[in-house]
């Protein structure tokens, strides 16, 4: 759905210059100062990138299900050089199991709302396997609350989202905590961030059973 400009293999995602600096901001003060942190559905590949640079002590592991993505997010990676960057894995968030054993943080930026809900679901049944208590994950994103949107220009882009495909739409953020908590997934902070967009971050409540 993103409208992005092409440079070879690496594509290039106009908003992720402006909302990496805030996203990162966040990062610094939630995730662990060493570990892997896991990125679902990396898209062109330049936040994870730009995380990776700017947090060397994790070790950071995109992923994505379309194999046009993943040529970008390895050539962004190869731009980069740098050696906690692992090379991109076919991930898709919805898969009953992912190639990913464990991990000390998840991360997922615009997903949701661009993807079919059993995306969403998939996410937080695979979050609840991989992490640990400790462990984080950290959405972001436009999301409604008390069953309204935040903002008219959340309206127009949900509106703009179901016309492309019926099955998108920005979600409730409550609908997305219930979900989370019926997989042992807390929902311990909510952060407004620019653009009329949200951070939240989530940390399991109990140890669950992993395949």
């Amino acid at each position: 759905m993103t409208d992005w400009d092409r440079n070879g293999d690496a594509l290039v995602a106009p908003a992720v210059a402006r909302n990496r600096a805030a996203i990162l901001d966040v990062l610094r003060g939630v995730l662990p100062g060493a570990g892997t942190v896991l990125e679902i559905a990396s898209g062109s590949g330049e936040h994870v990138a730009h995380f990776a640079a700017a947090l060397p002590g994790l070790a950071w592991q995109p992923s994505d299900p379309d194999p046009a993505h993943r040529r970008s997010i390895d050539a962004h990676a190869r731009a980069a050089g740098l050696t906690n960057l692992r090379p991109s894995v076919d991930l898709d968030a919805s898969a009953a199991t992912w190639p990913i054993a464990r991990a000390d943080a998840i991360l997922c930026i615009n997903m949701i709302h661009i993807a079919p809900w059993p995306a969403t679901e998939g996410l937080m049944a695979g979050s609840a396997r991989l992490l640990a208590p400790g462990g984080v994950l950290f959405l972001y994103g436009a999301f409604r609350e008390n069953g309204r949107h935040t903002t008219e220009s959340n309206a127009a882009f949900n509106a703009d989202l179901r016309r492309r495909d019926a099955r998108w739409g920005v979600r409730d953020l409550e609908t997305v905590a219930d979900l989370a908590a019926r997989h042992g997934l807390r929902l311990e902070t909510r952060l407004d961030l620019p653009a009329n967009n949200l951070a939240l971050m989530f940390s399991p409540e109990l140890v669950l059973a992993r395949s």
